[in-house]
């Protein structure tokens, strides 16, 4: 195992990550563990935080919260992974535990709660710290580069799915990571999906309708039924208004970015009908749990563009550009002396 390893750190607001050789990080805490970074999903998260639409946190950050990898080395207090594990870690961080959000099951909207690549290090390296009370067994099966995206694209937009409720006719806007995901998801619990895309993106169009969406058009495009609800993927709010327009009366529009542009000011008339519009915030352990077991009985296939560690910001400007069909990933391909053994 090296004692030094590569991260891409953020070290300025607005500018390119930096290829850096570090320390490599140590088990310290009781509940930490060690994971040898083998992929980790571009998210539009990340480019937020890159591009300063989150605040910053901490100096500086390494971006990334889809991360597949090995377990290297435990704490003290874990039993529940030993090295060699294949786990996944995803945008929480941690919780405390003892808010009240958190004692009402909603750790995701707990104050004082981490995020990998925002508030800690995250998978933009060769290895990473975790918590291993908020970090996920992954099965063997698909790919590290299949698998990265699930841990937010997929999770978020499990989530999203949840509280879109018992929607017939399924719309997304937006039809990137999160969306490809989950159209297969609805299609997969019988639902009708009708994707929104921007105008010239006939390469998303085209994957949504071979992903089984049922009708792909613009963003601005009025589907050709009336939609049950909605999910919005694209951080942009000027489509609030319109995905209220397609949904009928009692419908629900579910924001489900963590950052979003301005929401333009609508007629009253579009929210009235008791329609819905709600936002999703961050995720908790149960949507993790629950999703990975969902995921191979559907089974969830994503399609990837693999970027090595070394043209993250390649990855993170064609994302910023819509330059992505499904989801980015960065895989790592470093030396064999370089990896932790897996027993």
């Amino acid at each position: 195992m090296l004692a030094t390893g590569r991260a891409m750190v953020c070290e300025e607001v607005g500018k390119p990550l930096r290829l850096v050789h570090r320390p490599r990080p140590r088990a310290l805490g009781e509940h930490d563990v060690v994971i040898d970074v083998c992929a980790c999903g571009v998210c539009r998260t990340d480019l937020h935080v890159v591009d300063g639409d989150l605040p910053r946190r901490t100096p500086t950050i390494v971006p990334g919260h889809e991360i597949v990898g090995r377990v290297a080395e435990v704490g003290p207090a874990v039993s529940e992974f030993a090295p060699g594990a294949r786990v996944g870690a995803a945008w929480l961080a941690t919780a405390c535990g003892t808010c009240e959000a958190c004692r009402r099951g909603e750790e995701n909207l707990c104050p004082n709660a981490g995020f990998h690549g925002w508030t800690r290090d995250g998978g933009y390296a060769d290895a990473m710290v975790a918590d291993a009370r908020f970090i996920f067994p992954l099965a063997e099966g698909l790919s590290d580069e299949e698998t990265a995206p699930l841990l937010c694209a997929g999770l978020i937009g499990y989530r999203a799915l949840r509280l879109a409720g018992e929607a017939r006719r399924l719309g997304i806007y937006g039809f990137g990571a999160a969306g490809h995901i989950v159209a297969q998801t609805a299609r997969w619990l019988g639902q009708q999906v009708f994707a929104f895309t921007r105008r010239d993106d006939r390469a998303a169009q085209d994957l949504a309708l071979a992903l089984g969406a049922v009708w792909a058009g613009a963003s601005d495009e009025v589907p050709p039924e009336e939609l049950d609800a909605a999910i919005i993927f694209a951080p942009v709010g000027q489509l609030v208004p319109l995905a209220l327009k397609a949904v009928r009366r009692g419908g629900t529009v579910v924001c489900a970015g963590i950052h979003m542009s301005d929401i333009p000011s609508f007629p009253y008339e579009l929210l009235w009908g008791e329609r819905v519009l709600r936002s999703v915030a961050n995720l908790t352990r149960r949507d993790g749990r629950e999703f990975l077991e969902l995921a191979p009985r559907v089974p969830i296939r994503t399609t990837v563009e693999v970027f090595p560690l070394e043209e993250a910001n390649e990855a993170l400007a064609r994302l910023r550009e819509g330059r992505i069909s499904g989801a980015a990933v960065i895989g790592m391909e470093r030396p064999a002396a370089s990896r932790s053994p897996v027993t």
